[in-house]
């Protein structure tokens, strides 16, 4: 059997803390408690949930660009949490990032040339005679001309400039990819073009991407499997169209209600997650959602709930099966997406019909 690309036992990150006027009360923030998944090659496996639940944080510490607390992390066969300072270097070439604020991300002093041709480098990938070809074959897989090379990141669009990100994480020739809420910054139209590339080089490639994002329906467009966070902790995990078909855990049912509607004449379903996400400093006894859950019980507020699985769903909810009937009645359906979701495949379509110099063009 193929070993996964990507392998997470417990892991956990916490971040320590001292209030008081002589900093002497001592305090945890736990941002990242106990996750454990797997991910394999080709697959897409999409973090949703509230700012704020540790998204970024686990997306960090699964590349330690973060130092997780605890846990295990393993990149095919090899362990990554117990790498040292050498080691992790050598892998870095298997795993790779891509941040939300592309500008933030570039060197503002280095050409796109140089941005690219630094990890081929480093990594021992390229040699001075095969450096400039290396390098416009990358562009070309991102979308990017040759001419671009010589451009610096603030002459860049922000679309552009995402592409430029994106051919920076492919230039090692990574296994696994982070995403890091890649779109959440572009527009439509540019998002469309920005997850389709993506798509198109994770068939070409293999690529295994962990993508963090809010946005519902990039989400469903992109995810083969989809993991729901709260504070921390994975409170639901299942195939994207299960997940998003039949949720069980109220957290999940009220994200997909809370997703807005495209269309004015239509009146919105009301979301029924009340109040505003805990504290993680002061994380609420039991399951942590049951401040905000319709469904809680004395059980929720005193028992914390396992991970257990139902149906081809990871779900950790007491009431859970309760849960699936709820949204029956509610009847909680996807459709609200759709409108989204025409955009990013009528945009696949459109790219993929367009003639070859069009295409170029419209990169």
């Amino acid at each position: 059997m193929t070993a996964p690309v990507l392998s997470v036992a417990n892991l956990s990150k916490d971040f320590p803390l001292a209030r008081g006027m002589l900093r002497r009360e001592k305090l945890v923030v736990r941002a990242v408690s106990d996750i454990t998944f797997e991910l394999g090659r080709g697959e897409t496996l999409a973090i949703v949930g509230e700012s704020g639940c540790g998204k970024s944080t686990l997306g960090r510490s699964l590349l330690r660009l973060i130092e997780p607390t605890s846990g295990k992390v393993m990149l095919g066969r090899d362990n990554v949490t117990g790498m040292n300072t050498t080691q992790l270097r050598a892998a870095r070439r298997r795993m790779q990032i891509i941040f939300q604020d592309p500008y933030g991300s570039l060197n503002p002093r280095m050409t796109v040339r140089e941005t690219l041709a630094e990890p081929l480098l480093l990594h021992g990938l390229a040699d001075p005679k095969t450096l400039e070809a290396k390098v416009n074959e990358i562009l070309s897989l991102s979308g990017l001309s040759r001419f671009h090379a010589e451009r610096y990141p603030h002459e860049f669009s922000g679309g552009q400039r995402q592409r430029v990100g994106i051919a920076r994480a492919l230039a090692t020739r990574p296994e696994l990819i982070v995403c890091d809420e890649p779109v959440s910054a572009l527009d439509v139209s540019l998002q469309a073009q920005i997850v389709n590339l993506l798509q198109d080089l994770q068939q070409e490639f293999g690529l295994a991407y962990v993508f963090i994002s809010h946005d519902l329906s990039v989400v469903r467009h992109i995810a083969t499997r989809i993991a729901v966070m709260y504070l921390g902790r994975f409170v639901e995990e299942a195939p994207a169209e299960t997940l998003f078909t039949t949720p069980l855990h109220p957290y999940t049912q009220s994200l997909i209600k809370a997703v807005p509607l495209p269309d004015p004449s239509v009146q919105r379903q009301q979301a029924e997650l009340r109040g505003d996400m805990p504290s993680a400093l002061a994380v609420p006894s039991g399951c942590a959602f049951h401040p905000r859950c319709p469904l809680a019980t004395d059980l929720c507020r005193h028992s914390r709930p396992e991970t257990r699985m139902i149906g081809d769903t990871r779900v950790a909810c007491h009431h859970a099966e309760a849960g699936a009937a709820h949204a029956t009645a509610q009847k909680i359906k996807p459709g609200k997406l759709d409108r989204r979701l025409a955009v990013l495949r009528a945009a696949k379509n459109e790219q993929a019909s367009a003639p070859t110099d069009k295409r170029q063009e419209t990169r």
